[in-house]
């Protein structure tokens, strides 16, 4: 079954929810191990400080917010968890199916787990800029 949005049209959040669950589960094994002290959650919208760190114009769709595996020295423990945030308003707003949203949620999910890993944006975009979306295809 596919679910097809109408313009500006969207997923029921607890689908949304589900979607997100389904990209984390369908991670390689060796990347759920290393995701530790991490908290996947879900948001409707960047808040004014989030978008503030952006360069006009930009759309957020995910936030990677805590210390990379690269930057951890041996003093990092009894620390809160880092953060990644999957914006659901702005991923919707990019598709027209159910399908394209499962596909971009994954996408910004694994751009974000990066982020966990130690790339930077740089890095990130040379990436996948060698590799079509999803919808694309």
């Amino acid at each position: 079954m596919q679910i097809h949005l109408p313009a500006g049209g969207t997923v029921d959040r607890d689908r949304f929810e589900q979607l997100v669950a389904s990209a984390l589960s369908q991670l390689p094994e060796e990347f759920q191990e290393k995701l530790e002290n991490v908290d996947v959650v879900v948001e409707e919208r960047p808040t004014l400080g989030q978008m503030a760190r952006m360069r006009r114009g930009a759309t957020l769709l995910g936030l990677y917010e805590g210390v990379p595996h690269t930057e951890r020295t041996r003093g990092y423990s009894l620390v809160l968890p880092d953060k990644i945030t999957i914006f659901k308003r702005p991923i919707e707003r990019m598709c027209r199916n159910e399908r394209e949203v499962a596909a971009e949620i994954r996408r910004v999910l694994l751009h974000e787990i990066a982020h966990h890993f130690g790339f930077d944006e740089e890095s990130l975009r040379r990436i996948e800029a060698r590799k079509p979306r999803e919808k694309d295809r």
